[in-house]
């Protein structure tokens, strides 16, 4: 008692010091010692709400808690079951996929559910792979341990083993300007020119482009060197965010979530555009089970098998909870631009099989909106947590780790703000976020008005850009950066920064019960012998699991049944439809008098070829991208990304293009770009990947830092894409030439040869 007593006393004093300092602005002076009290721009009040301190600007720290499913107001409900799918023998595609489309026909009830799918316990052969795109479907196991339900996905596919993908919107191209000089970090409400264009319920997209003078203000005109091309360019990095309007007051509007990055008229101000998505894939979830892919075991960084294991494109409000992921390549998750409001519990993401490098084992990673990643697991990754190009933000990060990783977690790529780390454990590497210049194709500035909370990593990197802040409180590490610091190596109340503003949010009742592994002791990190004592004995009565045994302990906290309910039926008893889907029979492809025919006709008309190098996946890159039909983007289908083989030839016959003469590349990944004669030292790899036609070894190093290649065997990847362009083309008297042993230009430079898989350091034989 008498201690709880002193910790009280002590903490009383010093909210007492710091709330003198708020309302005078003045440094507060401690008692008994003469240096002032730092005023945080954040901190616990007395009342056990947040106390925020705006900058001179009203930039405030972002409220985070927007993340999530219906933005944590709702927890993830429990959906009923419709349909049972029992354990079988062989393949278990079709019969997972009759029971997809069955619920997927049913109509939706008031909330927006048709029903849960319910896998009993076994282990399911998946040969095939699944889309989801009709709103208010939920594919549910009956448990993530090894007695629940494990789906394993075979073959040497490597598409996404889930997609849940809705529609793309429709967007009104009319755009409204936002009046506002400033509108600062953080705010929901700010002036636009047309009010009476808006309504409260209107969706719309709120823009802040990225203008000349934004770039020049953070220098990412170039990087040094000769990287202009790789530098920022106007209008390539607008930041975009999905938001609903709320209130509109005459010219004041209100909206749903704050902004993350400040809109300054001086760096091109904002605007908003209305938009309609009624195609987008809502109310979907994926939980209670184990998914897993199978490799060759010859291979120890195979790639030839399903790479993520679930990802969200055009989605809002979904959710992925308590699923283990094995030897996946890629993700288990990726929630990708277009998501929004995704919740991801309680998930183990171990034993990944791939090279090590980019674009791979990022096992955690987002790319949208209001994402909630919590109490994760991720081991041996490249970035196990981390977010991508222009990530809008807020997003959240709380109570994960990262084990023996082979890269950072934090920003990956350019300016994502708004981001929380919040009790993220890194064993082994970095949390960054930082200005890493040309890395991951001129990323620059990764992160801005981003936190770290209570974290812990070998080295915590906590830089400024101009016109921003990112902070760090109660950091672990070693460190760098010249970014806001507050109470390194200690810890900081509240434990969890996403909770305590979810609490001032929606009140402290409404909170889940125990969404974070709770230290109910003192937080010194130097006791007394007697405190200590203390302490050690309140850890025998309350032992502290690791993060891992914590997460599979996940049912006895959240339950999810896996009773079915007698509206239930098995997915034997629906009746499926037979339906013949007739293909027209191939043409003869002949070469007559030194004509080349199809059946009766001459094949006249243009040809395209396939591009040999350069490209991005920059919004600027994707528009100019041509048909590249062994181009490879993991987890990314459609234009300038994977190419949908079927658009690719409904494309052709539209511009008449009767040949597409495909050649393999001068290289793999997009470094090599830059024209450099160097081994690479990292395998930092730079995407969109341009497939070669022979097969990595998964061992020692060719000079991209991949593994060498092997002559001897070819790649399926490469070759099966061919085959089946070639089926299509030929139904559609399209033809494939393919040049098999393309050269371009060896004696022009030297860079031409570096990565070929014929030059001896790139090959074992």
């Amino acid at each position: 008692m008498d201690r709880i007593v002193r910790i009280l006393k002590s903490r009383w004093k010093k909210q007492l010091l710091l709330i003198v300092a708020v309302i005078f602005s003045v440094p507060a002076i401690s008692a008994g010692a003469p240096k002032p009290v730092i005023v945080p721009p954040i901190q616990l009040g007395h009342d056990g709400k947040l106390i925020y301190r705006p900058d001179s600007l009203g930039n405030c720290i972002p409220d985070f808690s927007y993340g999530g499913y219906h933005a944590s107001e709702e927890q993830i409900p429990f959906v009923p079951v419709k349909v049972v799918v029992p354990e079988s023998k062989g393949d278990a595609t079709e019969l997972i996929q009759k029971a997809i489309d069955y619920v997927a026909g049913l109509p939706a009830d008031e909330n927006g559910f048709r029903g849960a799918i319910l896998l009993l316990p076994g282990e399911y052969r998946v040969e095939g792979r699944f889309k989801i795109n009709t709103s208010g479907v939920v594919i549910r196991g009956s448990g993530f341990s090894e007695k629940g339900t494990k789906l394993i996905a075979f073959g040497i596919n490597r598409e996404t083993f889930f997609r849940i993908e809705g529609a793309k919107p429709t967007v009104s191209s009319e755009q409204n300007l936002i009046v506002d000089s400033y509108v600062p970090v953080n705010a929901q409400t700010f002036e636009v020119k047309n009010p009476d264009r808006l309504k409260p319920g209107s969706t719309i997209f709120i823009t802040r482009p990225s203008t000349n003078e934004w770039i020049q203000l953070l220098r990412m005109e170039e990087f040094g060197g000769e990287t202009e091309w790789l530098g920022w360019k106007e209008g390539e990095r607008n930041i975009l965010w999905d938001r609903t309007i709320t209130n509109i007051e005459g010219n004041k509007v209100t909206i749903d979530a704050p902004i993350t990055t400040a809109l300054d008229r001086n760096y091109g101000g904002g605007y908003l555009n209305s938009y309609e998505w009624s195609g987008r894939a809502t109310n979907i979830g994926i939980e209670n089970l184990q998914l897993e892919s199978a490799y060759s075991s010859e291979n120890p960084k195979d790639e030839e098998h399903c790479w993520n294991a679930i990802s969200f494109e055009n989605a809002r409000d979904c959710w992925v909870r308590q699923v283990v992921f094995t030897h996946f390549a890629g993700s288990a998750v990726a929630a990708y631009e277009t998501s929004s409001r995704i919740t991801v519990e309680d998930c183990i993401s171990q034993k990944p099989v791939s090279e090590e490098a980019a674009y791979r084992r990022n096992s955690f990673f987002v790319a949208g909106q209001q994402v909630l990643v919590q109490r994760c697991y991720a081991e041996f990754g490249w970035h196990d947590f981390s977010t991508g190009f222009m990530a809008a933000g807020p997003n959240a990060f709380v109570q994960c780790e990262s084990h023996l990783p082979n890269s950072f977690s934090g920003a990956a790529d350019s300016w994502a703000s708004g981001v929380l780390f919040d009790i993220v454990t890194v064993d082994g590497h970095k949390l960054i976020f930082n200005n890493i210049g040309q890395d991951a194709q001129g990323a620059g500035w990764t992160a801005a008005n981003s936190m770290f909370w209570q974290c812990s990593a070998a080295k915590i990197e906590c830089f400024k850009p101009e016109g921003a802040n990112n902070w760090a409180f109660g950091a672990w590490a070693q460190f760098a950066g010249d970014g806001y610091w507050y109470d390194a190596n200690n810890h900081v109340d509240p434990r969890s920064l996403f909770y305590a503003q979810l609490s001032d949010r929606i009140g402290k009742e409404n909170l889940p019960e125990d969404p974070f592994v709770k230290i109910e002791t003192d937080e010194t990190s130097s006791p007394t012998v007697e405190l200590a004592a203390e302490i050690v004995n309140y850890f025998k009565e309350h032992p502290l699991q690791p993060l891992q045994a914590w997460i599979r302990e996940a049912p006895l906290r959240n339950k999810i049944s896996a009773e079915a309910g007698n509206d239930a039926i098995s997915v034997s008893d629906i009746k499926k439809e037979l339906k013949l889907k007739i293909e027209p029979k191939p043409v003869p492809t002949t070469i007559e008098n030194g004509w080349l025919t199809k059946g009766n006709n001459i094949v006249i008309g243009p040809r395209t070829t396939a591009p040999w190098w350069n490209m991005n996946v920059r919004p600027r890159g994707i528009e100019k991208s041509a048909i590249a039909i062994t181009r490879y983007v993991p987890g990314k289908i459609g234009k300038g990304y994977t190419d949908d083989l079927d658009s690719v030839v409904a494309e052709m016959k539209r511009d008449n293009i009767a040949v597409y003469e495909q050649n393999y590349a001068l290289w793999y990944e997009r470094r090599r770009d830059d024209h450099e004669r160097i081994r690479r030292m990292d395998g930092d790899v730079w995407a969109p990947f341009y497939e070669l036609p022979f097969a990595r070894t998964g061992i020692d190093l060719a000079w991209d830092h991949l593994s060498k290649y092997d002559l001897t065997k070819y790649n399926p990847w490469y070759w099966g894409r061919l085959k089946k362009f070639a089926d299509r083309a030929d139904r559609n008297g399209q033809i494939l030439i393919h040049q098999n042993y393309f050269q371009h230009n060896i004696i022009e430079a030297g860079a031409h040869w570096v990565d070929c898989p014929w030059r001896p350091v790139n090959n074992i034989n």
